[in-house]
């Protein structure tokens, strides 16, 4: 019985270390170039409408609730969802904006649990093309931080879905 107490406190103990080594911030990006030029892409992401177009986010409920507000193109265009569980309830604030270069947002998660996180959308041109980046910055409590593990691969796979999708519309 001591040699398991042992065991199950050094686990403990090895968990509370790792937790504290890779800190409470999380940064994630992907990109993806789009064979279009850069204010063609920008159509596609200056105001919520649009971004919600091919934002992943919006195919996780068919009858999610979207209220949009403020006025398109500008910061502070925002809109609220609510949703079934997988989609939950908040808001995607846009905060700053250099036409057909950069569109940084702030959202606002209500449920499933409450948390905010930056975004950030970077056209870069490439010729006739356009280099288009999505980031998005968060912290994550503890002991909430040790998703940073599998978080990766579930951003890629949305944001690179809906990066995608922004692609196929962009390049019409």
């Amino acid at each position: 019985m001591k040699t398991f107490l042992k065991i199950l406190l050094g686990v403990i103990a090895a968990l509370i270390v790792i937790m504290l080594l890779i800190g409470k911030k999380y940064h994630f990006e992907t990109s993806t170039v789009i064979n279009a030029p850069a204010d063609k892409v920008w159509q596609h992401m200056s105001s919520m409408k649009a971004f919600n177009q091919w934002n992943p986010f919006m195919d996780l409920d068919a009858n999610v609730k979207v209220n949009y507000s403020g006025n398109p193109g500008l910061v502070g265009h925002q809109y609220c969802w609510e949703g079934n569980d997988d989609a939950g309830k908040g808001c995607h604030i846009v905060t700053a904006l250099v036409p057909n270069q950069k569109q940084s947002t702030k959202m606002l998660f209500e449920k499933p649990f409450e948390s905010d996180a930056t975004s950030d959308l970077i056209l870069t041109p490439q010729g006739n093309s356009t280099k288009v980046t999505w980031t998005m910055d968060c912290e994550l409590d503890y002991p909430m931080n040790l998703m940073k593990f599998f978080m990766d691969s579930q951003m890629e796979k949305s944001y690179g879905s809906g990066l995608q999708k922004l692609k196929v519309i962009a390049e019409k």
